[in-house]
Parts: C-alpha cells; structure tokens; sequence
C-alpha cells in the first residue's frame, strides 16, 4: 500500500538532492528534510518558500520517513552509510538510497544492516543548476536497483516525475555510467571547445553558445529519429580528406588531438561508407596527432 505523502530524508544539499526534491515537491505531496554540514541551508526555493526543513548535521530519520536520499559525492557515500547507520536502527518501512551511477549499493551495507532496504536512484540527466534541474528531471531516465521494497519505493517516485526506470545489473553499472559520462560530461567539453574555435572565428561569445545549442538540437534531433548512425554527417563520414587535412592544420595541438580522437571514433564505430583507400589515409591523419 502506497502512503498518502512521501516523506523524504535527504543527507546533502547538493544539485542532485536539492533538483530531485524540487521536483517531486512540485509534483507530489511531500515532506522534504535535508541535513547538511554548514549552519545554514543553501540559497533555494526549497528553503526560502518553506517547502523543506533544514537540519545541521546528520541525524537519524524520524518516524514516518519513507525515504532516506544520500546525495552526496560518490567518494563520501560510504562513510555517510556508516555514520547514518550509527545513529540507530531505521524507521518502519524505510528505503535507503545513494544516488550515483558508478556505485553498487552494497556500499550502503551499514543501513541494510540496520533495517533499511537499500538501492539506487541514478538520474541519467545533466544537473549543473539546482533550480532548473528539477524540470529535466520530468520524464528523464533513472537507473534503478536494490532490495525489492527499495526498488517499490523508487519506482513510486519516479511515477510522480513521469520518468522511466533502466534496470540495470550491478555488474555493469560501469559500463551504463561511463556511457552516461560520454554523452553528457564529454559532450560538454566539446561545445567548450567548439565555442572558444568560434570566437577565435570572429564570433561574439553569445552569438557562438546560442549557434552551437541549435546545432546540437539538430544533432539530437536527428539521432532521435534514427536507430542507427545514419544520422552522422560531416567530412569524416564523406571522406573529405582536404577538409580535414584543412582543420588539423588550422586547431591548436589539444584540439588536433581531440578532434582525431573522435575522428577515429567515427571511423570505429561505422556511419560511414567509405573506400578501404580514403578510410585508411584518414585513419593515418588521426593516429599522427595521438
């Protein structure tokens, strides 16, 4: 039997915790707690509208808590378990979370140990803003795994935001993880790069971000509407062998060498349909900037 309002505990006021709970304060009736290790809670709706209650330091969940949340780095995971386990045992039907996309839950030993059911709930979403967060979270993905009732409570909560769970074995959580680092982390660092080569173009830094967004929104358009890759376009996937040798001698030597990395990535992975000839002489292009 569901309960008629989640009430949520949550171990770290950070982008993840404070979106997540922004999100399902706007979509749920919940009670929202969040301990944090400064005298003061963060500058965020949450706390000026009054929507959570602010603790300083770690205490025991109280009574009635369905949900404990650690939102906290992935290096600070464990040790919190063992100082959240010490404090005593869990309250009556009680799951316990830590929300990173590397980590297997038997990290959060030390709470099963005391009662709690334990999982994850890892958001596959950039979150680089708090407040904004939570509407990327409404309908984004979350791997989800843990105990059965854990896995009750997640699945609960994550039917509030609309978002789909990815169900995924512990033994492979690094490879969902280091894919979720490539299309998200990676991709940032190359709009970075892309942006600063526009500017060096002539383009006013405003001008670059906002044609770089549509760009991407293309792209993802694009992929979006292909289950392969042919939605992969440019002088790689043509075998435009003067346009390249035009570009590498253009960028600087780290952007030589990023971009032959992903030049040799393409050229890997398939998308294109290029001569045994022209796809080696690229690949020889590539591999002299490694």
């Amino acid at each position: 039997m569901s309960p008629d309002r989640e009430h949520l505990f949550f171990v770290g006021p950070g982008r993840v915790g404070l979106s997540l709970g922004y999100a399902l304060s706007q979509e749920a009736p919940v009670d929202l707690v969040y301990a944090g290790r400064r005298p003061e809670p963060p500058a965020h709706p949450l706390f000026i509208q009054g929507t959570a209650r602010y603790v300083y330091g770690l205490r025991r969940p109280g009574a009635g808590t369905t949900a404990v949340i650690l939102s906290v780095p992935d290096d600070a995971v464990a040790e919190t378990a063992l100082r959240l386990g010490a404090l005593g045992d869990a309250p009556d039907g009680c799951s316990a979370f830590h929300v990173s996309g590397a980590l297997r839950t038997d990290v959060l030993a030390p709470l099963h140990e005391r009662g709690y059911s334990v999982g994850s709930l890892h958001p596959l979403q950039s979150l680089s803003n708090p407040v904004t967060g939570a509407d990327l979270l409404r309908g984004a993905h979350f791997a989800v795994a843990g105990e059965p009732q854990a896995r009750r409570t997640a699945y609960r909560l994550l039917s509030h935001l609309g978002a789909p769970g990815l169900e995924v074995p512990a033994i492979r959580r690094p490879l969902y993880h280091a894919a979720a680092v490539l299309a998200s982390n990676y991709v940032t660092v190359l709009l970075d790069v892309s942006r600063e080569l526009m500017m060096r173009a002539g383009v006013p830094g405003p001008e670059a971000r906002s044609a770089l967004q549509t760009l991407v929104e293309g792209t993802v358009h694009s992929y979006a509407g292909s289950e392969e890759l042919s939605s992969l376009t440019g002088p790689v996937q043509r075998g435009d062998l003067d346009t390249v040798r035009l570009h590498l001698r253009t960028l600087e030597p780290v952007e030589r060498r990023m971009y032959a990395a992903v030049g040799l990535a393409a050229l890997e992975v398939g998308g294109t349909e290029l001569d045994d000839a022209t796809a080696q002489t690229l690949v020889e292009l590539f591999e002299a900037e490694r």
